[in-house]
C-alpha cells in the first residue's frame, strides 16, 4: 500500500458510513432508535500537555465516521450495498449479533520525533523519526453494559506517510522550530494491525440516563497483533458529571471511545458535562515506531515491555455537538528516555 491508495480508501469509508443516498430504499423509516450517524475530528499534540515538550508522540490527527445503530453488518438496509458486500467478506473479524451494533471508519496520521530538533545526524540514543498513516475499519457490538469492538487497520509507515511535510507545514504556520533529522526516519513499509477490546460498564442499570448528577466506570481489556504493534492491555475509566452519555467512555484514544460506541438511547436535549479519569497498561511485544522496520535495517531503540498512561479531561455536549479536552501522562517507553511523555488531545464530534 502507498499513499495514493489512502484517498481512495477514505472516499470509500465515507461512502460506506455517511451516504444515505447509496443505502437501500427500505432504510427510510426503519431507523427508529434515534441514533443518527456522526463524525468526529481529533487532534493530539504534546504541546497541549503544557510541559513544553515537542518529542515522542508529537502530533496526531484523526477523522472518524460513525454509522447509526445497525440491525446487522451484512443485511441492514441503512448500509450502502458496497458496505454490505465488504462486510460479508470481513465476517470473521465481526463481533457477532448483539442488541446494538455499528460500524466505524477512520483515517489517521501519527508523528514521532526525538527530543533534539537541531541535530541532522542519527541520534542513536533517542527514538526514531517516524510517521504512520492508517485507515481503520471498526465493528462495535453491545449488549446493555458490555461491548466488544474490533478494528482492522491498514496503512503505511515511512516517508509515504508524509510526516515530514505535515510537520514542516504546521511548524511554519505556528512559527515553531524545524526538525532537521527526518532523513533518518523509518523506511517505507506497509503496516497492518488487528485490534480487539472488550468493555464492561458499571453501574449496569439505567441510572446514568437520569437528568441529573451520575457516575459510571468502564473497564477494558484486549490487545492487538500486527507489524505496526503487538500488545496486550487493560485499564479503567471513571466518569462523574451531569447527564453522563449512554456510551463506553470519553477517552478519545480508546477504541469505541468518544462518541463511537452504539447507544441504547438517543442523546437528550439541552447540555451535559462530565469529567473523566482514565488509565491503560500495556505489555508490548512489538512497536514499529521503537523497534524499527520489520524487514529492513533502520534506526531503533530498546523499548520497555511494560508501559502505560493515565489521563484526565472534560467532555461537554450541547445538542448535536460534543467537545472533549484531555491530558495524558505516559510512562517512559524506551531505555534512556529522559522525560515522561505528556500530551493533550482535543476532539469535536457532531451528530449528522
Amino acid at each position: 500500500m502507498t499513499t495514493r491508495h489512502l484517498p481512495a480508501i477514505a472516499a470509500l469509508g465515507a461512502a460506506l458510513l455517511a451516504s444515505p443516498a447509496l443505502a437501500d430504499d427500505r432504510c427510510e423509516g426503519s431507523r427508529m432508535d434515534g441514533t443518527p450517524p456522526a463524525v468526529n475530528f481529533r487532534v493530539d499534540n504534546d504541546l497541549f500537555g503544557g510541559e513544553s515538550q515537542d518529542q515522542g508522540y508529537t502530533n496526531g490527527a484523526v477523522i472518524t465516521l460513525v454509522s447509526p445503530n445497525l440491525n446487522d453488518y451484512t443485511d441492514d438496509p441503512c448500509l450502502p450495498r458496497v458496505a454490505r458486500w465488504i462486510n460479508r467478506r470481513l465476517e470473521r473479524i465481526q463481533p457477532g449479533r448483539f442488541d446494538q451494533q455499528n460500524m466505524v471508519f477512520s483515517l489517521s496520521q501519527s508523528l514521532y520525533t526525538p527530543s533534539d530538533y537541531t541535530r541532522r545526524d542519527l541520534i542513536a540514543g533517542d527514538r526514531p523519526y517516524a510517521a504512520v498513516l492508517l485507515a481503520s475499519f471498526g465493528f462495535n457490538a453491545r449488549n446493555q453494559s458490555d461491548l466488544r469492538t474490533t478494528q482492522l487497520q491498514v496503512g503505511v509507515v515511512g516517508p509515504a506517510a508524509l510526516g515530514r511535510q505535515v510537520q514542516h507545514a504546521v511548524h511554519k504556520v505556528t512559527g515553531s522550530e524545524e526538525f532537521r533529522g527526518w532523513e533518518h526516519q523509518l523506511r517505507n513499509e506497509p503496516v497492518v494491525r488487528l485490534v480487539h477490546e472488550r468493555m464492561h460498564r458499571w453501574p449496569g442499570d439505567q441510572s446514568f440516563n437520569a437528568d441529573g448528577w451520575a457516575w459510571d466506570a468502564i473497564g477494558h481489556w484486549g490487545g492487538a497483533v500486527g507489524n505496526l504493534s503487538t500488545h496486550a492491555n487493560a485499564g479503567m475509566e471513571l466518569r462523574l458529571g451531569w447527564k453522563i452519555p449512554d456510551d463506553f467512555g470519553s477517552t478519545p484514544l480508546r477504541p469505541a471511545g468518544e462518541n463511537t460506541a452504539p447507544r441504547t438511547t438517543s442523546r437528550g436535549h439541552g447540555w451535559s458535562a462530565h469529567v473523566f479519569l482514565t488509565s491503560d497498561v500495556r505489555w508490548v511485544l512489538r512497536d514499529i515506531t521503537l523497534d524499527g522496520n520489520t524487514f529492513r535495517d533502520s534506526h531503533s531503540v530498546d523499548k520497555r515491555a511494560l508501559v502505560g498512561e493515565v489521563g484526565y479531561g472534560l467532555a461537554v455536549t450541547r445538542g448535536r455537538w460534543k467537545f472533549a479536552l484531555a491530558r495524558y501522562h505516559g510512562a517512559r517507553e524506551f531505555e534512556g528516555q529522559q522525560e515522561r511523555p505528556v500530551f493533550g488531545s482535543f476532539t469535536i464530534s457532531r451528530m449528522l
